[in-house]
């Protein structure tokens, strides 16, 4: 829908916007995922995620599409998808990365509510890209990260329908609202991981900013993104080996900017799949 249409949310006028044309995702599903907890707490998600969804085709491997960049390309993560780490000069640059994170072994999840890392997905997480534009995180996201998008009659927000290149399973998904959890907002690292590795002691602002930062966040395949739960790398990876690396140099940048420890079994895992 041509963006002229639109006479309201001022404050998105301010604000370079990531989106193509297309599509929103809807207000009533975001209401749902706050009032079914969770980190994000659409049906069947487990512990830190939320999303939008559709159906799936093709088998796991790369990421097709070419629109996905390197994290390595990223470090605000502001750019869309995931993209494979391939080339060894690549590869050594990510264990250069992963090298510098600071190990310890993890908390007990004693006090963990998703509450305490704000609303999902809330528009008012100043200080990380895509905040305060008027449209809130998983519609960002969304936008982001899709393709063929289609909104919401009279909203250039609420995304409809869209496709994605899953990172995480190599697969192409065909989503709609109607299927609110087939695509899925993944926090990179859990909340609650967060928590345990010393988000209780943050103040409720930089907790909200972890939440809602784009670096933390992929649109990812429902199914492989519930099967993660609150794990880290020792535990979960994709099931897509050629973007492992590149899930882990994406780990290690959130780690790194929220000055978050992360354990040494994570550690080691994540620079093996960076050829460590």
């Amino acid at each position: 829908m041509p963006r002229s249409t639109r006479t309201t949310r001022s404050p998105r006028s301010t604000r370079t916007r990531i989106r193509r044309t297309g599509l929103p995702v809807a207000a009533g599903v975001a209401a749902a995922v706050v009032l079914l907890g969770g980190c994000d707490g659409l049906p069947g998600e487990k512990d830190d995620r939320a999303a939008g969804s559709g159906s799936s085709g093709g088998t796991g491997g790369a990421v097709r599409g070419g629109r996905a960049v390197s994290p390595l390309e990223n470090p605000d993560g502001t750019k869309p998808g995931l993209a494979p780490i391939g080339s060894e000069a690549e590869k050594a640059r990510a264990r250069a990365l992963i090298g510098k994170l600071v190990t310890k072994g993890r908390g007990p999840r004693t006090g963990y509510e998703r509450e305490k890392f704000g609303y999902a997905w809330m528009d008012t997480a100043h200080g990380v890209p895509l905040a305060g534009n008027g449209c809130d995180t998983r519609n960002d996201l969304l936008a982001r990260d899709g393709a063929k998008l289609r909104h919401r009659d009279g909203s250039d927000c609420v995304v409809q329908s869209m496709t994605l290149d899953d990172p995480y399973t190599g697969k192409r998904l065909t989503w709609n609202k109607r299927h609110a959890i087939a695509v899925q907002i993944d926090h990179v690292i859990p909340l609650s991981y967060n928590w345990q590795m010393g988000a209780s002691r943050w103040s409720e602002d930089k907790r909200k900013r972890v939440a809602n930062d784009p670096l933390n966040l992929l649109p990812v395949d429902g199914p492989a993104n519930a099967s993660k739960s609150d794990s880290g790398p020792a535990s979960w990876l994709p099931p897509s080996k050629p973007v492992r690396c590149a899930y882990a140099v994406r780990f290690a940048q959130v780690a790194q900017k929220y000055a978050l420890a992360v354990t040494a079994p994570d550690k080691r895992t994540m620079l093996a799949q960076c050829g460590g």
